[in-house]
C-alpha cells in the first residue's frame, strides 16, 4: 500500500467495517475508505461463527426497523448491492423464529410486543399453546403460557455470503481493503489525525470508524474513550436427533436455549453459560460440558423426539458484548467528533449490519442520523450510563 492519507479509515473489515466501507463509497463516489483487518480469513470473527439469523422480534422500535431495512436487503441482495458480485442469493431460509413465554407475565409482553412490531410492517402473530402444538405438533406446550411467532422475514441465511458482497461492491466503488493491524491512534486536539499501522505505519484520516468486533474497547481506548464492550464466549452445538427430523421447525427460543434445524436433519443449539462473563480474546475453547450438564435436558423436555441425541461438531464464538445495555452503541463520540462507533451489537449485529453500514455512512458524511433514527443507539447514552435495554437477546 503506498498511499498514506485516506478520508476515511476503518478499524476492522468483517461484516460491520464492510457494510460501512459499501455505503460509504456509494453514497459519495470518490471517497477515499481504507479498511485494515488482521486476519482476511475471518476464521475467528463473529461474522464467520455467527448463527448467522436475522428477526423482527426484538423489544425496542429502532432495532425491528433496522431488520425490517436487513431482510429487504437480505432478499433482494444482489439488486441492493446494485453490484453483479457472483453471489445471487443468500439462501434465506424462512423457517421464522419462535419465542416461548412461561407465565402470564410473559404472554403479556409478548402480546405488547407483537403489537409494536406489527406497526412496523412486522407479521407476529401471539399463540396459545394449544395453538403452538397445533402449528408445530412435535414440542411439548404443557408449561407454556404463550408463544409468538414471525411467520414471514425471520429466519436465517449465508453470513459468509453476505460479508464477501459487502467486501467486492466496496473495492468496485473504490475501497481499498489492506491487510494490517491497527495498533494507535494519533490524536490532536481531540480528533483523530492518523490511523497507526502494525505494517504500514502512520495512515492520516479525515475520519476513523471502530468496527472492530471484540476489540472495540482497546480501539476506543486509543482515544482515551472508555467502551463497555468485551468479548463473551459462545459454545455451539450441531446436534443428530434421530427421532427429531423437523426441517420445517423455526429458530425457538426458549428460556434457557436456542435451537434451530440445520442441513442434513441436524440441528444448531447453544445456551448462555450460568457464570456469563467476559474471556480472553485468544478463548475460543469450546465449554462442552454445556451440552451434558445443561442443555440435553431442556431440549428433551420441550420436545420429546431428542431422547437420543449426539454432539457432532461444535464451535466458539464470541459476542461483542456491551455490558450496559446488550444494545449497539453507535455514531460519533461527543469528545472525539471524528471518530464513530458501530460495536457491541451483542449478538445480533450481522442481522443488523446493512442498516447500521448506511446509517454509519451517513452519519459521517452528513452529521446526523437520516434514513433511520438511530439516536436511541447513540454513543451519548454510554457517556452518561443511561440504558436503553434489549430484552429480546439471543
Amino acid at each position: 500500500m503506498t498511499q498514506t492519507a485516506y478520508d476515511v479509515v476503518v478499524i476492522g473489515g468483517a461484516v460491520m467495517g464492510a457494510s460501512c466501507a459499501f455505503w460509504l463509497t456509494r453514497m459519495q463516489p470518490g471517497l477515499s475508505v481504507l479498511v485494515v483487518e488482521q486476519d482476511p480469513s475471518f476464521a475467528r470473527a463473529s461474522t464467520a461463527l455467527s448463527v448467522a439469523s436475522i428477526r423482527s422480534q426484538f423489544s425496542t422500535g429502532v432495532n425491528v426497523a433496522i431488520s425490517r431495512f436487513g431482510i429487504d436487503f437480505i432478499r433482494n441482495f444482489q439488486d441492493r448491492l446494485g453490484h453483479d458480485v457472483g453471489i445471487p442469493s443468500l439462501g434465506f431460509k424462512e423457517n421464522g423464529y419462535l419465542f416461548l413465554a412461561h407465565s402470564a407475565g410473559g404472554a403479556s409482553l409478548l402480546a405488547e410486543l407483537a403489537e409494536m412490531q406489527r406497526g412496523q410492517g412486522a407479521l407476529t402473530e401471539v399463540w396459545t399453546p394449544a395453538q403452538t402444538q397445533a402449528r408445530f405438533p412435535w414440542l411439548n406446550v404443557e408449561d407454556l403460557a404463550a408463544a409468538s411467532f414471525g411467520p414471514r422475514d425471520e429466519g436465517w441465511f449465508d453470513n459468509m455470503g453476505l460479508l464477501a458482497g459487502f467486501r467486492a461492491a466496496a473495492k468496485a466503488q473504490g475501497a481499498v481493503f489492506v491487510t494490517d493491524e491497527a495498533i494507535g491512534l494519533d490524536m490532536q486536539a481531540g480528533r483523530v489525525v492518523a490511523v497507526t499501522l502494525r505494517k504500514t505505519g502512520r495512515v492520516a484520516c479525515g475520519h476513523a470508524v471502530n468496527a472492530a468486533g471484540t476489540r472495540a474497547s482497546l480501539v476506543a481506548a486509543w482515544a482515551g474513550i472508555d467502551l463497555p464492550v468485551e468479548p463473551r464466549k459462545r459454545t455451539v452445538f450441531v446436534i443428530d436427533a434421530p427421532n427429531a427430523r423437523h426441517p420445517d421447525a423455526p429458530l425457538l427460543v426458549d428460556s434457557g436455549f436456542y435451537l434451530r434445524p440445520e442441513h442434513g436433519g441436524q440441528w444448531i443449539t447453544a445456551t448462555v453459560p450460568s457464570e456469563d462473563g467476559p474471556c480472553a480474546a485468544d478463548d475460543f475453547e469450546p465449554d462442552l460440558h454445556l451440552f451434558d450438564d445443561v442443555l440435553w435436558e431442556q431440549l428433551y423436555h420441550r420436545a420429546p423426539g431428542f431422547d437420543a441425541v449426539k454432539v457432532v461438531r461444535h464451535w466458539v464464538g464470541h459476542y461483542a458484548y456491551n455490558t450496559l445495555d446488550q444494545n449497539a452503541i453507535l455514531g460519533p463520540h461527543p469528545a472525539v467528533a471524528n471518530l464513530l462507533f458501530m460495536n457491541g451489537f451483542s449478538g445480533h449485529g450481522l442481522q443488523q449490519s446493512p442498516a447500521i453500514g448506511r446509517g454509519i455512512a451517513e452519519h459521517l458524511l452528513t452529521g446526523g442520523w437520516q434514513s433511520l433514527d438511530l439516536s436511541d443507539l447513540s454513543i451519548d447514552r454510554i457517556v452518561t450510563g443511561t440504558p436503553f435495554a434489549e430484552k429480546h437477546v439471543v
